[in-house]
């Protein structure tokens, strides 16, 4: 039979059996029998074990209470589930106590700041899928229908969309991407698309909880509303789906997050850049290729912001730019503004450098998990945001201080009808009246935590007041008994002391015994001495130990109320946090634009880019010994198709990155690396760039390689920008040319594409296209050479290139010299053989030739070498025969 602490247990456990129960035990939260296990390897922690009654022991590992955020840390990176069970009970009693879950942590659930990442957002998602029917025509696909939702339980972000298409399952998996939540719910009877397996963190949820109906109920209920209409998703079943499953799931594992989720925002990707995942990689967007860091990635050279809430905004704004030409004008206004006026940007700054993340410490609030410094940090970032301002109102005039689009407008990032300004002044609300509350009632350093004791100011409540007033004149009394009476008895040895037995006594050594008052009560008995108390010292003593239990208990009370008179003004709260967001992500794009040397640029409904002396904005920061070379682009309808050539390192990679962030940058909202650019608004940017095997999937790197480029073809438009390197290398040769060959052809000729293209190529005879196809130019990398020496210019110019400079950068990779002498000989054989070859155009050549021999058919010295037995010969007859034969080669 197991004791009642086991059957509690055990009780709980068959609840959560999906989830590492924590479970508390004193001063630690234990975990048994696979979970004690799992915790000890993933937490390394040493197993033991624990009676469980008739001489049963189980596995038991523990981690200390004060210590759990940790460990709960590895758990949920590991990508456990946690179901953390609390004592509900103060103090210990008769019989068992009760203890409940509180909450189950899992990734998309983390609250815990140390948990966290402040930069960016913490998402849980869910996504349905609803399989078509198969279509009739020659691609024979499928019309599936996805729902996705997402929130961020520390920001209150809520959002939801469907796909309808053809390419339903591609977009819904490129929003994944772009979103890279924590935790993805789908229902436990769904079939995930194979090449999702294993790409996120999926959880599966029971299928019921994605039923159209018990959606729609948990999203009424949980908004207090009739209907879904004002929402936007109410003609989207399968995006109210997804959205009423969170909502479930968070009632069941951080039932306190659920009062921050007041709004539900519908959108479209339609309103976005489309971004693939081959391109957000091969950009490096957010994170390295190498590393996967951000530093050296684009967003972290652009994030120069002071606040979380910023630089959450940010990266949303990098990974989400924006088609619609009026918002982009907006953003730009408000970058523009803060460029214009350098001491208001520095004095901004400053202020948002002192600022808390106010998104994340409202919501704390909220969900009633804040302590005491949290709200003190909210009061301090709350007169921030008092002070600046009138820095803002002084720089902009007042007729600009309007409400911009931030990630809490529509789909578009369209402000409210009648708002033309670009700065959100008056979306800034500093609160006085919660900034008051919180300084009349919480003490100015307070404690770590309310269990501490001391963090309701003086005077705020008269109750606490009294409470503690008693209770410091008792203490003061009991301070004072010794000196008391030592006087009122004579004796100079007396003492006052407590111990958590006894409580407070009066001990007086045997050799004074005779000296006792007769009010003395004997209590403890020692070897050298007797402890006494008194009536009124036991009635001081109860009045200091209740003085304690009642102060902890009405601390507690009041400071529940002030957050609950807090969490009321949420929605303003959390407005100006966004409105501070933005302002901060301004600022920080103006100052990286006035240090970089970044420029405006001009934005229009046109086919053409020009960028005048661009730059990578990446690239340019890790040069250091030699000056980064800008280069000019022109893409337009006549100029469409761009061939590069150029030697390997020459820089041809570079330009093509640089030309996609320039665009990229220009429709997030940023200035831009260049003298000047002007720019016609592109759909799509695609990238097929470096060569990636996708071994767990069963692909080569050639076939990644198809597979990406097949990915562009088919879903490219007119208004694409399309960054291609070095396509059909990861085969042979001819093979090679043929495919970049067509895949120009079809680029320039098909005429639902023709999109503006860079491509990148070391086959020369692509250079050829150019005579033939009206919208091909031919550009290459150019290079001075002076004998031996070659020198990167790294400048983009017209015309082709006829070399490669292949052997002269495996020379400066630092090939053993041996190996650059024979690949030089192996070269000019190759050269003279092409050279003897029947006349005709390169491509026709490259196409129809046959592969060239290193070495003839036949040849005397050759015949005589396979002629020799080599095992009979001694090592200087070998010499003496190679010296031979290496004269009889030289005189043919």
């Amino acid at each position: 039979m197991s004791t009642p602490v086991r059957s509690q247990y055990l009780r709980i456990k068959k609840r959560f059996p999906n989830a590492i129960v924590l479970f508390r035990l004193g001063d630690f939260y234990e975990t048994f029998d696979d979970d004690a296990r799992l915790v000890s390897e993933v937490c390394d922690i040493v197993l033991t074990s624990r009676p469980v009654g008739k001489g049963e022991r189980v596995p038991l590992a523990g981690v200390p209470y004060h210590a759990v955020e940790s460990y709960l840390a590895r758990l949920i990176s590991a990508g456990y589930k946690v179901a953390i069970v609390e004592q509900m009970e103060e103090q210990e009693h008769r019989g068992l106590m009760g203890r409940e879950v509180v909450r189950v942590v899992t990734p998309g659930t983390v609250v815990e700041p140390a948990l966290l990442e402040e930069k960016r957002n913490n998402y849980l998602a869910a996504v349905v899928l609803q399989p078509g029917s198969r279509r009739a025509d020659a691609g024979g696909g499928q019309d599936d229908r996805v729902g996705l939702a997402y929130t961020d339980i520390t920001t209150g972000e809520f959002r939801t969309t469907q796909f309808d298409s053809a390419q339903a399952l591609t977009e819904a998996w490129q929003e994944l991407q772009r979103l890279q939540a924590a935790e993805v719910l789908v229902s436990d009877k769904a079939s995930l698309p194979p090449d999702w397996e294993g790409r996120q963190h999926f959880s599966t949820y029971a299928d019921w909880h994605f039923d159209q109906d018990n959606a729609q109920r948990a999203l009424l209920e949980h908004f207090g509303v009739a209907s879904l209409d004002g929402y936007g998703c109410a003609g989207l079943p399968l995006a109210v789906a997804a959205a009423g499953a969170i909502v479930q799931y968070l009632a069941e594992t951080q039932k306190a997050a659920l009062p921050q989720l007041t709004q539900l925002a519908t959108y479209s990707t339609q309103a976005f850049m489309n971004l693939d995942a081959a391109t957000r990689r091969n950009l490096e967007l957010t994170a390295t290729i190498r590393g996967g860091t951000v530093r050296g990635s684009l967003l972290g050279v652009v994030d120069d912001t002071r606040t979380g809430m910023g630089a959450r905004l940010l990266r949303q704004w990098i990974s989400q730019p924006l088609l619609d030409l009026t918002a982009l004008q907006r953003r730009h206004d408000g970058v523009q503004a803060f460029y214009d006026d350098v001491p208001h940007r520095t004095a901004l700054r400053a202020l948002l450098k002192r600022s808390a993340d106010i998104e994340r410490l409202i919501n704390r609030v909220v969900q009633r998990i804040a302590g005491p410094r949290d709200l003190i940090a909210l009061r301090d970032s709350l007169q921030v945001v008092a002070e600046a301002i009138p820095v803002l109102q002084e720089m902009v005039p007042a007729g600009a201080q309007h409400l911009s689009p931030t990630e809490n407008a529509d789909a578009g990032g369209s402000p409210p009808k009648g708002d033309t300004g670009y700065l959100p002044i008056t979306r800034l609300d500093p609160c006085p009246e919660t900034v008051a509350l919180i300084s009349q009632a919480i003490v100015s350093a307070p404690p770590a935590t309310l269990a501490a004791g001391g963090a309701i100011a003086p005077g705020f409540a008269v109750e606490l007041d009294s409470v503690l007033g008693a209770a410091r004149e008792a203490k003061a009394w009991v301070a004072g008994l010794e000196q008391h009476e030592r006087e009122r008895t004579g004796i100079k040895t007396l003492k006052v002391g407590y111990n958590k037995v006894f409580g407070y006594y009066i001990e007086v050594t045997r050799a004074n015994q005779d000296a006792v008052p007769p009010d003395y009560v004997r209590k403890q008995t020692l070897v050298n001495a007797e402890r006494f108390i008194t009536p009124e010292l036991k009635e001081r003593e109860s009045l200091i130990l209740n003085a304690e239990e009642r102060r902890a208990e009405l601390e507690r009370q009041i400071y529940d109320q002030v957050c609950a008179q807090i969490a009321a003004a949420a929605p303003r709260i959390l407005a100006t946090a966004h409105a501070l967001g933005e302002l901060d992500v301004y600022a920080g794009l103006a100052e990286v634009a006035q240090r970089s040397r970044y420029v405006r640029p001009v934005l229009n409904s046109g086919d053409a880019i020009h960028i005048v002396a661009g730059r990578h904005p990446v690239v340019e920061l890790t040069l250091h010994d030699e000056p980064f070379v800008p280069n000019e682009t022109h893409l337009s309808l006549q100029e469409a198709v761009l061939v590069i050539t150029g030697p390997n390192m020459s820089g041809k990679s570079t330009y093509l990155r640089q030309v996609a962030l320039i665009v990229l940058l220009a429709q997030v909202g940023s200035f831009v690396p260049a003298d000047s650019a002007e720019i016609g608004l592109v759909d799509r940017i695609f990238t097929r760039v470096g060569a990636q095997d996708e071994i767990s999937a069963g692909q080569s790197t050639f076939m990644v390689e198809m597979v990406e480029t097949a990915n562009i073809l088919n879903h490219a438009t007119r208004r694409s920008l399309l960054i291609l390197d070095e396509i059909g290398r990861g085969t042979s040769t001819y093979d090679g040319i043929s495919i970049a060959w067509a895949v120009v052809e079809y680029i320039h000729n098909h005429p639902n594409l023709q999109a503006k293209t860079l491509f990148a190529t070391h086959y020369h005879e692509l250079t050829e296209l150019a005579r033939f196809l009206p919208r091909v130019r031919n550009y290459n990398v150019a290079v001075s050479e002076e004998g031996d020496h070659v020198i990167f210019l790294r400048k983009i110019v017209p015309g082709g290139a006829d070399r490669s400079y292949g052997i002269h950068v495996a020379q400066l990779a630092g090939l053993p010299r041996p190996v650059i002498r024979r690949a030089e000989e192996i070269l000019k054989n190759l050269e003279q053989e092409a050279q003897r070859s029947p006349a005709g155009s390169a491509p026709r050549r490259a196409v129809q030739g046959q592969q060239l021999a290193l070495f003839p058919a036949s040849h005397p010295v050759l015949d005589e070498l396979k002629a020799l037995d080599v095992s009979a010969m001694s090592p200087l007859e070998a010499i003496n025969k190679l010296f031979e034969l290496q004269e009889k080669a030289k005189r043919k």
